[in-house]
């Protein structure tokens, strides 16, 4: 391990602030949802390493409440859309109102004009009404009457919902839009145990209580910061490269039949984020260095949503996780 250490760029008061700023997430977190450790992970992670968020999952399985969680334990501006097939692209990013007494136009904001964005069931609107958030995604600023707008400076982070796509009443993501989410997590039902624990919480009142919140926005920002500083080695970003590299050239690495299921490989997006979330990983694990095991064990959290699967994959019940299991094992860890 000590062969990806390099020159510690974090004084011990940063790194010993940004250990602070992570356990209060987590305890937050945990007081709020009941397990979900691998949602608590992504959705911290998206936090320090300033990214977006999907998740996905059937309904009730507290997709919005971890959401919320997250939201609520900053003190910043939050904004939570529901999205509806009869949502519109200005009901997002705002509009235009013409007030015939003035003869003049007045600009309104809409609900993306916050600091965390709950899009819940993003999938259950148009096509047209989810393209209206990629030029917030990508450039943080929205485009209203021609007139450019920037989103908040500092923190601006997308926390999205779904549910699967085999659901009635769902319009599957294009590429450009789940490539501008840094992470995709999928949760599934809590354990026999973890139920009966809900069911206490319930009749004690405590499933739902708002607490008050633990960090502010400087915070974030400041541990966003801390992230950048983070030592990774040549070998971890050659690492990085040859996995994403891997998803375009699969034949190349693994069995031709299984490389055939895929349609289109991970874009760009997916290397860089690959960094950042190592970045991030390395903190939450305590070092000031990342090493190759914060790449792959977000592995499936930065490609499942960046590969595209063609129909002989959906036929033969083939999963996405499974082909980058074999694409990653694939390539040789350093």
């Amino acid at each position: 391990m000590d062969k990806f250490k390099g020159k510690n760029a974090i004084p011990q008061e940063e790194f010993s602030f940004a250990q602070s700023v992570i356990a209060k997430l987590g305890d937050y977190f945990s007081n709020r949802v009941v397990g979900q450790e691998e949602l608590k992970k992504s959705l911290i992670t998206a936090v320090v390493a300033d990214g977006h968020i999907l998740i996905e999952s059937v309904p009730g399985l507290a997709k919005t409440t971890a959401a919320k969680a997250i939201s609520d334990a900053v003190s910043g501006k939050f904004s939570r859309i529901q999205c509806t097939p009869d949502l519109l692209p200005s009901d997002i990013i705002g509009t235009q109102i013409y007030h015939q007494e003035t003869g003049k136009f007045e600009t309104i904001f809409g609900p993306v004009f916050a600091n965390f964005v709950l899009l819940d069931e993003v999938n259950r609107s148009s096509a047209k009404t989810q393209s209206a958030m990629l030029e917030a995604m990508q450039e943080r600023q929205v485009t209203i009457g021609g007139i450019t707008y920037k989103m908040p400076q500092d923190i601006f982070i997308v926390i999205a919902t779904q549910n699967p796509i085999e659901q009635e009443g769902t319009y599957p993501l294009s590429e450009a839009q789940t490539d501008r989410f840094m992470i995709k997590e999928k949760i599934t039902y809590p354990s026999a145990d973890q139920e009966i624990i809900i069911m206490n919480k319930i009749e004690n009142g405590t499933i739902n209580s708002k607490l008050p919140a633990v960090l502010t926005l400087e915070d974030v920002d400041k541990v966003q910061d801390i992230a950048d500083k983070v030592y990774v080695d040549h070998s971890v970003k050659k690492y990085i490269a040859d996995i994403v590299t891997a998803t375009r050239y699969p034949e190349q690495h693994i069995d031709k039949k299984i490389a055939g299921y895929i349609r289109i490989g991970a874009s760009p997006r997916a290397t860089i984020n690959f960094l950042k979330i190592a970045k991030a990983n390395a903190l939450m694990n305590g070092r000031t260095y990342a090493i190759p095991e914060d790449v792959k064990n977000m592995r499936h959290q930065v490609l499942r949503h960046r590969i595209g699967l063609n129909y002989a994959a959906v036929a033969d019940n083939v999963s996405v996780e499974t082909i980058i299991d074999k694409l990653v094992n694939s390539v040789p860890t350093p």
